[in-house]
């Protein structure tokens, strides 16, 4: 095009992307593209619309021309990303004390919408992982040292990062994880394995969820820094049905020491970061797999209409057609939830429920959509020359990595039908330092505890008996529940339970209120747990 782009400002402060390579072909004029943004969505901008059509046109010319050789050779060049964060297209979220750009979340969502249409699942998710998967428990909860070191590479497209979660038998159940993190003087030593970890064999650093506390249950996980090329951290790529251009692999850990100085936050909170990071994973999981659909239904439906059968072209054929039309009606009455979900993301909403829908929905949607879209091919859907299939393999994924499906269902459910609530934590303490604090009730510490103990009783003869023994242990004063006959018996005896809750007494005044949920405050440390988990399993019925 004969007319560039000049420069362009986002949020008044500064300049993004520098006159776009005549070369590049984005649009044909900016008269077209003036057109093309006329109806803005709800969501989007002039300036979210004109990001998207400098990244289109860097990935066309320097992306998809590649993706089969990247796909064949299972590696994409790190050039790229470098090349990528030339531009300005990573970090886009971040603070610009890093190098990045701190754009509002639809800057993501776009970077997010454009790199799932590539034709690569496994392009897409090597920088899915740096940006909203592994980086942002660093600029969150990491030190200054650690945020200098790490993200302005992630930013400049240098560093490559992955996040260490899952292992052989731990996935979503997190506290269960193995591999341990031991202090030793300025060193913490690890040992352990993980695997299915995305960018793990050419990656720089990874951050590893450890137990430093192996017997203290979710309150003794950690996230460490570990750079990949420390002594003792080996990694072995894993063949893969799909994701092909990406590397995922087991990792092991053999006596590895890591700098306590690369301890993310504080020790013991690690299992509370990652429920907080969990929802951004899933949100731009789904978006991803909107835009996936998309991609699919656009390249299947060129096919149809250069495709002829008896004469004339497929996409005549009612019954085609009429699939067509379902499919496309269901992508986008999923992108609207899915962009309703970024807004609140945007907003700051911690929503735990509605992220996990999100991903649910979306994920699940794209199977379907992959599914019938290779239908649609024929025979040519099977061969690989043919994208559809590629894409058909690297969709399946989706409704797997980043809690499956059925955990999604689990989580939405408790939501929906035992009435559980998910609050964010206070900042930094726990899940996503948000500044909602569900710690921050009002009560008069004067209250007697003869009140409280009258409270107690109240709802506790409300409920079945428990079938064990209780004690709520508020340092001074404590409640004994015993739940072994026929009914809840209260008292003031400070005897050996099957189970105890020390709390505090604001604490547990909130949790009696309905204000603390009682859920939120065992993950979020308010009541720590000894003893019978099953008993402790039952606080929502006793106390919601």
């Amino acid at each position: 095009m004969n007319t560039t782009l000049d420069k362009f400002k986002f949020k008044n402060k500064f300049k993004l992307l520098s006159t776009l390579n005549h070369s590049i072909h984005p649009i044909n004029s900016i008269t077209q593209y003036t057109q093309s943004t006329q109806n803005m969505s709800y969501y989007f901008t002039e300036e979210h619309e004109m990001f998207r059509s400098s990244l289109r046109a860097f990935l066309q010319k320097e992306v998809v021309p590649y993706i089969d050789e990247w796909e064949e050779n299972r590696r994409i060049p790190k050039s790229i990303w470098k090349k990528m964060g030339d531009m300005g297209f990573l970090g886009l979220a971040y603070p610009t004390d890093y190098g990045g750009m701190e754009l509002d979340f639809f800057y993501d969502v776009v970077f997010c919408e454009e790199i799932a249409k590539v034709f690569s699942g496994g392009f897409m998710i090597t920088q899915l992982v740096v940006q909203y998967m592994s980086g942002p428990y660093i600029l969150k909860y990491g030190s200054e040292k650690l945020k200098q070191k790490y993200l302005p590479g992630i930013i400049s497209g240098e560093l490559i990062s992955c996040i260490g979660i899952t292992e052989p038998g731990a996935g979503s159940d997190v506290q269960n994880i193995q591999t341990t993190a031991i202090r030793e003087g300025d060193y913490y030593v690890v040992n352990g394995s993980k695997t299915f970890i995305t960018n793990a064999v050419y990656g720089d650093f990874i951050v590893t969820v450890v137990k430093t506390d192996p017997d203290a249950g979710p309150a003794g996980v950690s996230l460490l820094v570990i750079d990949r090329n420390t002594e003792g951290v080996s990694a072995t790529k894993l063949k893969k049905l799909g994701w092909h251009a990406s590397d995922t692999a087991e990792l092991a850990f053999d006596n590895v020491k890591v700098p306590i100085e690369n301890l993310v936050g504080e020790e013991g909170q690690g299992f509370y970061y990652l429920m907080g990071g969990l929802q951004l994973e899933r949100l731009v999981g789904a978006i991803g797999g909107f835009a996936a659909c998309e991609s699919a239904l656009e390249y299947t439906l060129q096919y149809m209409s250069e495709r002829s059968a008896f004469g004339r072209p497929i996409n005549k054929f009612q019954v085609l057609r009429h699939r067509i039309a379902q499919l496309a009606s269901e992508i986008e009455a999923t992108k609207q939830f899915v962009l309703y979900c970024c807004r609140l993301n945007n907003d700051g909403k911690y929503a735990v429920k509605e992220s996990s829908m999100a991903k649910l929905l979306a994920t699940e949607l794209s199977d379907k959509v992959m599914y019938q879209c290779l239908q649609f091919f024929g025979g040519y859907g099977y061969m690989e020359e043919f994208k559809i299939a590629r894409m058909f393999r690297d969709s399946r994924i989706g409704t797997i990595g980043g809690g499956t499906s059925e955990i999604m269902r689990e989580i939405i459910a408790k939501m929906v039908i035992d009435d559980v609530s998910y609050n964010s934590a206070a900042s930094g303490s726990a899940t996503t330092g948000q500044k909602n604090n569900i710690s921050n009730h009002k009560h008069d510490n004067n209250m007697s505890f003869e009140a409280i103990l009258s409270g107690v009783e109240a709802k506790a003869s409300a409920v079945p008996a428990l079938g064990k023994t209780l004690k709520i242990n508020m340092g001074d004063q404590c409640i004994y529940i015993d739940g072994t006959g026929d009914a809840n018996t209260i008292s003031q005896e400070d005897n050996d339970a099957d189970c105890t809750l020390n709390v505090s007494q604001e604490d547990f005044m909130a949790m009696t209120s309905g204000e603390l949920n009682p859920m939120s405050a065992v993950m979020s440390g308010k009541v720590k747990i000894d003893g019978d988990m099953g008993v402790a399993m039952k606080l929502q019925s006793l106390f919601g």
